[in-house]
C-alpha cells in the first residue's frame, strides 16, 4: 500500500514539473553577463542593448532578453523605456545601502567561517596573498581584471566555509550589484596614488587563523568599507565642485 501510494505521489509531482535538461543557451548567457557584472566589466550608468549584447555573445536576442530580465529582477540592472537596460548609476543612497547590506551579510558569514576554515583553508587563502604579492612585484601596468578576480576568489573561499547555504546566494547577489562600483573605486585608488591594500586581507587571514570571529568581522568591515567610503567622498567632492562653479 505504501509503495503504491508513493508511486502515485511521484506521478502527480512528475505531472507538474518539467524535466530538467542540460544547461541552456539562456543559462550560459546569464552566467556570462553575471560574471561581467561582478567583475565590473560594465560601468555604472552604462546603457546596454539586447542587440549589442547578442552580437557580442554571438547568440540570438531571445536568450539575452531572458537573461536581462533575470538580472533586472535581481536589481543588478535597470529597465529603460526604450527596451534597453542600464547598469544602475552610483548614488550616495545606493552606496550606503549596498555597504550596509554587505556588512550585515558578509560580516555574519566570515564570523561563522572563523571556526570552520581549518589549516587547509587558511593555507589556501594565504596562497592567494602570495599570488597578490607576486602580481604587485611585477610593477607593470595595473592588471585590474586580475586584481578583481583575486579579490573575489579570496572572499568566496572564506564565505564557502561559513556552512550556510542561505547566506552564499545573498552574498552573490550583493556582489552582483556592487561589481561596477568596486571597479570604479579600483581605478580611483590608482589615480589617487593609493598604496597596496593587501594588508586588509592579511588582517582577515590573521583573524581567521586565530579563530577570532569578532576580529575577522572587524577586518572584513574595514576591507569592504574602504572602496565605498572612497566613492562616497569622491561623489561629495565632485558635487561640491559643481556647486562652487561661478
Amino acid at each position: 500500500m505504501q509503495k503504491a501510494a508513493a508511486e502515485k505521489s511521484n506521478d502527480l509531482i512528475a505531472a507538474q514539473l518539467a524535466p530538467v535538461g542540460r544547461e541552456t543557451v539562456q543559462d550560459r548567457v546569464y552566467s556570462e553577463l553575471r560574471r561581467a557584472l561582478i567583475g565590473g566589466l560594465f560601468e555604472p550608468s552604462q546603457v546596454l542593448t539586447i542587440r549589442g549584447l547578442a552580437d557580442a555573445l554571438v547568440t540570438s536576442t531571445m536568450p539575452v532578453r531572458e537573461a536581462l530580465g533575470r538580472l533586472i529582477t535581481e536589481k543588478a540592472l535597470e529597465a529603460l523605456p526604450n527596451r534597453s537596460v542600464r547598469v544602475p548609476p552610483i548614488t550616495l543612497e545606493r552606496i550606503d545601502d549596498l555597504l550596509r547590506a554587505r556588512i550585515l551579510i558578509e560580516g555574519e558569514a566570515i564570523a561563522l567561517a572563523a571556526g570552520r576554515m581549518g589549516p587547509k583553508g587558511i593555507a589556501t587563502i594565504e596562497g592567494m596573498l602570495h599570488e597578490w604579492d607576486e602580481m604587485r612585484a611585477l610593477k607593470q601596468k595595473k592588471d585590474v581584471d586580475r586584481e578583481v578576480t583575486l579579490n573575489q576568489t579570496f572572499h568566496f573561499e572564506i564565505y564557502r566555509a561559513c556552512g550556510s547555504a542561505v547566506l552564499i546566494p545573498m552574498i552573490e547577489s550583493l556582489w552582483l550589484q556592487s561589481g561596477p562600483c568596486i571597479r570604479v573605486a579600483i581605478y580611483a585608488f590608482s589615480e589617487a596614488g593609493e598604496v597596496d591594500t593587501a594588508h586588509y586581507h592579511r588582517s582577515i587571514v590573521a583573524a581567521l587563523a586565530a579563530e577570532d570571529a569578532d576580529a575577522a568581522r572587524a577586518a572584513l568591515v574595514a576591507d569592504i568599507s574602504r572602496p565605498f567610503t572612497f566613492l562616497r567622498n569622491k561623489l561629495q567632492a565632485d558635487a561640491a565642485k559643481i556647486r562652487d562653479r561661478p
